[in-house]
C-alpha cells in the first residue's frame, strides 16, 4: 500500500496517508459531535457517538502508525484513547441496560 496515489510537488498521497488523514478527520469530528451536543442540551454531554468516532478514528490513526509509517510515538498516543473510549462505551451500555 505504498504506492502514489496522487503527488504534487513534494506531497505524495500514499493509501497509508489517505488511512491517516480519514483516522485525523474521525478523531477530530468527535469534538464537533460533543460541541453540537452540549450546544443543544445547555451542559456538558458525551453522546455515544463521541465515542465511536474516537474508536473509530484512534484505529484507524493505530493502523497508520503500525503499518504505513512505523512510529511507536503514534502507538503509544493512539493505544490509550482507543481504551479510554472502549471503557466508557461499556459503562454507557451497562447504564443504558439498567434503565430499560
Amino acid at each position: 500500500m505504498d504506492q502514489i496515489i496522487f503527488q504534487f510537488q513534494n506531497i505524495a498521497l500514499t493509501p497509508w496517508k489517505l488511512v491517516g488523514f480519514l483516522g485525523t478527520f474521525l478523531f477530530t469530528a468527535r469534538w464537533f459531535v460533543q460541541l453540537h451536543a452540549t450546544r443543544k442540551l445547555g451542559r456538558v454531554h458525551m453522546p455515544p457517538l463521541f465515542w465511536w468516532l474516537s474508536i473509530s478514528g484512534s484505529s484507524l490513526l493505530l493502523a497508520y502508525f503500525i503499518f504505513g509509517k512505523p512510529d511507536a510515538v503514534g502507538v503509544i498516543s493512539n493505544s490509550f484513547p482507543i481504551l479510554i473510549s472502549v471503557y466508557n462505551m461499556l459503562i454507557e451500555n451497562r447504564y443504558q441496560r439498567s434503565q430499560s
